[in-house]
């Protein structure tokens, strides 16, 4: 997602930094414990709507055009020849379990085309309808790019199918006017990796490759002018073997390291051993001490556990949200924009974790080996990662969920059978209070993906892998359908349990807990009251604010608010 400019480093290095959005994490099928590939995307944007895209595959006729809009802004661009035949999608895989996700990095802001006329998003979602495995989809990216001239900043993608998984990154090469009114520069340069199989890799908004082999062909893949072009920039002066495309295209800074570099770190910290010796590189103190593309697990990694990782606000750590005066008297673990704050002429950073307010949509999606590939998962949420939910949409589907429609209400037009809008209701609430309320919705998105993962998709799996395509994929649309909105009821359901929980900064005593409730059917029964028979709540517990905050309220006003005898 697009990064909006921001001074997050501006004190501290003289350096414009965008803000950061979006993070993605790879897990490649032998690092997996079900031998699945994965990817992992937040789409973060203060103005995305989070909706689930849909498009219909088929023939089409000869000079039929394709329109194409800039993802973020929505304005047209250009429209360009359709392919005779195009692949379904959902989301960002298609019906082939291929998956592109992408994290913006901005690089170089002289590299951007004005005349470009396909974005990243277009890239995305183009070749999702285009290629059918990874290598495929590179391909289809840079012919795209290279054709039409690319419209957006630097970019790093996730790119997988059920056998391989690779990052891409790229960025375009600015504007030359070539005497006709054209771009003597159009195209982008770029550098493409295979993650060797058994590991992780991640990417959040900024260019994690460096150096890579320029002869390895099965495993990495790069535009021919990538390092000559670095030298007619004056990015570069060394070696070809020495070249990196991140310091020559999107060279560090305190912010890329703090509010990007350090979403990789936690991740890699919670999969794998001994990435505390990059502590220091990860809060932005040592550009030196940089980790490595891709990490080996210490143990095969759930699908869960990637669903987990994506609610991560630093949990453990020196950068940990809930533990410092800014998460308040209830351990909530955000911190508004802007990005950071000034004291007295010295700029503070507000941490950006990978779980953040201003998600849009997210999603780890499966591209799995042990069954058909029109049974890829695209495990899809909408809004905060922390406070919502993954239901698992069949790749092979043919139609979307009513609850996450594109047409189902709008970022300026609230509907109420808009997932969208009910996880915002909830999420939002749940920074009122966010160490007990979190913790009630976080069991009860626990049970719902376990159940998931453990019980309804393996019996989805079992019957959808013995009918034939077509049935199949009707089969597997009306599962998909039908999950997601049983999570949307049950969603409801969990909202209006919250309020009558904690209404006014109150706490209710209840006889059971949330999921008892929402399995049930026991009504006001469910909490307690008084034993008149009015429905008045009885034992009602004010719990107050942690220790840290009410030591920081008696320091900073103490003498006003200290009671007297």
């Amino acid at each position: 997602m697009k990064r909006l400019l921001t001074i997050l480093a501006a004190v501290v290095l003289g350096t414009t930094t965008p803000a950061q959005a979006c993070t993605n994490f790879i897990v490649t099928k032998g690092a997996s414990t079900d031998g699945s590939t994965m990817v992992s995307y937040a789409a973060d944007s203060h103005a995305l709507y989070g909706a689930l895209y849909h498009t219909p595959g088929g023939r089409h006729k000869a000079g039929e055009m394709l329109p194409v809009y800039c993802w973020d802004e929505g304005n047209f661009l250009t429209e360009i020849p359709q392919v005779p035949y195009t692949y379904s999608t959902v989301g960002n895989m298609n019906c082939h379990s291929l998956i592109i996700g992408e994290t913006t990095y901005g690089g170089r802001h002289e590299l951007e085309d004005p005349t470009g006329r396909i974005d990243y998003g277009s890239l995305i979602y183009i070749t999702l309808q285009r290629a059918k495995t990874a290598r495929e989809a590179i391909r289809t990216i840079v012919e795209l790019a290279d054709t039409y001239g690319y419209a957006s900043s630097g970019e790093s993608f996730s790119i997988a199918d059920p056998d391989e998984a690779w990052i891409m990154e790229l960025i375009g090469k600015g504007f030359q006017d070539d005497g006709k009114g054209g771009n003597a520069r159009k195209g982008i340069v770029w550098v493409a990796r295979r993650i060797p199989d058994g590991y992780v890799c991640a990417h959040a908004n900024q260019a994690r490759i460096t150096t890579f082999p320029k002869n390895d062909p099965e495993n990495c893949l790069y535009a021919p002018d990538v390092v000559t072009f670095a030298r007619e920039m004056g990015y570069y002066e060394g070696s070809d073997d020495d070249f990196s495309f991140s310091d020559a295209y999107a060279p560090l800074d305190f912010g890329a390291m703090r509010g990007c570099e350090a979403r990789v770190w936690a991740f890699f910290r919670t999969v794998a051993d001994d990435m505390d010796r990059y502590t220091d590189y990860a809060l932005g103190h040592n550009a030196s001490n940089r980790m490595p593309l891709w990490v080996k697990p210490r143990t095969k990694v759930s699908p869960k556990t990637v669903f987990d990782c994506m609610r991560d606000h630093y949990e453990g750590t020196p950068m940990d949200m809930t533990k410092d005066l800014g998460a308040g008297g209830s351990a909530c673990p955000y911190r508004w924009r802007p990005m950071e704050f000034e004291v007295d002429g010295v700029t503070y950073v507000n941490e950006r974790a990978t779980a953040t307010q201003q998600t849009g949509f997210w999603f780890v999606a499966q591209a799995r080996t042990d069954v058909p590939r029109d049974m890829g998962i695209l495990w899809f949420g909408v809004d905060d990662a922390a406070t919502s939910c993954l239901t698992p949409i069949y790749c092979s589907t043919t139609e979307v969920p009513a609850c996450f429609s594109e047409s189902n209400g709008s970022m300026l037009d609230y509907s109420p059978t808009s997932a969208f809008w009910l996880f915002n209701r909830v999420t939002n609430f749940a920074y009122m209070r966010y160490d007990m309320i979190s913790a009630d919705i976080r069991k009860v998105t626990d049970a719902w993906e376990n159940n998931q993962l453990s019980v309804r998709v393996p019996l989805a799996d079992a019957k959808a892998a013995k009918l034939p395509a077509k049935k199949r994929a009707r089969y597997l649309t009306d599962f998909s359908t039908a999950s997601a909105q049983q999570l949307f009821d049950r969603w409801s359901k969990l909202d209006r349990y919250l309020l009558l929980k904690y209404m006014d900064g109150n706490v209710k005593s209840e006889h059971a807990g949330v999921l008892e409730y929402l399995d049930g059917n026991r009504g006001p029964a469910h909490f307690v009251d008084n034993g008149n028979g009015k429905q008045i709540p009885d034992k009602i517990q004010w719990p107050g604010y942690n220790e840290k905050w009410k030591r920081a309220v008696a320091k900073d006003n103490g003498e006003i608010l200290r009671v007297r005898e």
